[in-house]
């Protein structure tokens, strides 16, 4: 089993920055894979980075080379830096993990946080 905890959301301008952060507790070496999904109302939750291990990262379109996901596997926590935040990156963020693999499927992920706000305002 893997525990979760997310922290960092909230308001910002368009062009400002924030840092998810995501606690992990339990057993973080069964999940070499970790990740960040979104999901904003009335839309499907949607992956945007993730990462194997420490190294080894996938980015999703929409937010390649404004947002940086890394990994402390020894101090059991997974990061998002957002900087040059955009309107449309509004949606309730959360924390994956359990995938075998890096990828942004939805479905390869076992375990999910919670959720932290993250709202963009123009």
């Amino acid at each position: 089993q893997v525990q979760l905890v997310e922290s960092g959301g909230g308001s910002v301008q368009a062009g400002g920055s924030l840092a998810l952060s995501c606690a992990v507790s339990g057993e973080p070496s069964s999940s070499p894979c970790m990740g960040w999904f979104r999901q904003a109302p009335g839309k499907e939750r949607e992956g945007v980075a993730c990462i194997y291990l420490d190294d080894g990262s996938t980015y999703a379109d929409s937010v390649k080379g404004r947002f940086t996901i890394s990994r402390d596997i020894a101090k059991n926590t997974l990061t998002l830096q957002m900087n040059s935040l955009k309107p449309e990156d509004t949606a309730m963020y959360y924390c994956a993990a359990g995938a075998v693999w890096c990828n942004l499927a939805r479905s390869a992920y076992n375990y999910w946080g919670q959720g932290t706000q993250v709202t963009v305002s123009s």
